[in-house]
């Protein structure tokens, strides 16, 4: 299938390798110069602009920062993806991770425009990508799903199509609020134990064996035994992601109590200037730098 990446952060970079080795003629673009390289000595072509996609692929998938990228990609007046002249009955599968109220904008933008739209966010970082073990949620038509659902599953292996609409916006944010109250508790744990002179590599074996070692966990155990803070997921995207949970809470009336502490730490966090280092990581920082404060 001719299929085109817009947007080469990790996570679009390591989707554009996946439908590669599967053997898609893939196209990319991403806004700043350079992020294709890689991707082009690998056999994809780059596109000098976004609204080409249509002119070499059935099918675009989008994988940007935040909403107001999305918005700029597929909106922009005459620009954007479902207003290109060529957009119509192709399909658009936005990937990233955006608010309800942009992607509601999308799709009646995308039905006007005759373009097939599907809500896929997914959950993993790009090393659960390249191994092939993401998780994606999909969500709007059961025929346009039905049309690519072969070439979600070239991208990951579970796959779910969770209903109409803007379904899968609020699954991926309810996800990644479990994601983040996770990495507090597991940040909480490290402190105490550490606080009582319990060694991090024998209490991060005990964990990764106990009934708490969920995937999420046993992910982070290496980094947090090198004390390693690169980011696989930033605290300025998680901290975007659970201010959207917050939003979608407000409107559906539904308190999140753990998700608003999170949130405050998380902001603590990218007021260092750290916002670029890996959430679970700084959290664990965080507690730990309390605890010394406190002494």
């Amino acid at each position: 299938m001719d299929v085109s990446v817009l947007g080469l952060g990790q996570m679009g970079s390591a989707i554009a390798e996946r439908l590669i080795g599967a053997g898609h003629e893939v196209s990319v673009w991403n806004r700043s110069k350079g992020k294709a390289d890689d991707l082009v000595a690998l056999g994809a072509f780059e596109l000098e602009t976004p609204s080409e996609a249509w002119e070499r692929s059935e099918v675009c998938i989008t994988m940007v920062a935040d909403s107001p990228a999305l918005a700029q990609l597929a909106l922009t007046p005459g620009e954007g993806l479902v207003h290109a002249a060529s957009s119509r009955g192709r399909t658009l599968i936005d990937m990233s991770t955006v608010s309800v109220e942009v992607s509601r904008d999308v799709a009646a933008a995308a039905e006007a425009g005759g373009v097939r739209y599907l809500r896929a966010p997914v959950s993993g970082n790009p090393g659960v990508v390249r191994a092939g073990n993401l998780t994606i949620i999909a969500s709007g038509e059961k025929a346009v799903f039905a049309s690519v659902e072969g070439l979600l599953r070239d991208i990951g292996p579970h796959v779910f199509h969770a209903g109409e609409a803007e379904t899968a916006r609020v699954i991926k944010l309810a996800l990644n609020l479990m994601v983040a109250g996770t990495a507090e508790l597991l940040a909480e744990c490290v402190a105490l134990a550490e606080a009582h002179d319990v060694r991090r590599d024998k209490l991060l074996e005990i964990v990764g064996a106990s009934a708490v070692a969920s995937p999420l966990v046993k992910y982070k155990i290496g980094p947090l035994l090198k004390d390693d803070y690169t980011s696989t997921f930033s605290a300025r995207l998680m901290h975007k992601d659970l201010d959207m949970a917050l939003d979608a809470a407000e409107a559906g009336k539904v308190p999140l109590p753990v998700t608003s502490l999170v949130l405050h730490l998380l902001e603590r966090c990218m007021s260092t200037g750290l916002g670029e280092l890996d959430f679970m990581a700084l959290l664990v920082r965080l507690q730990r730098e309390a605890g010394q404060d406190s002494v």
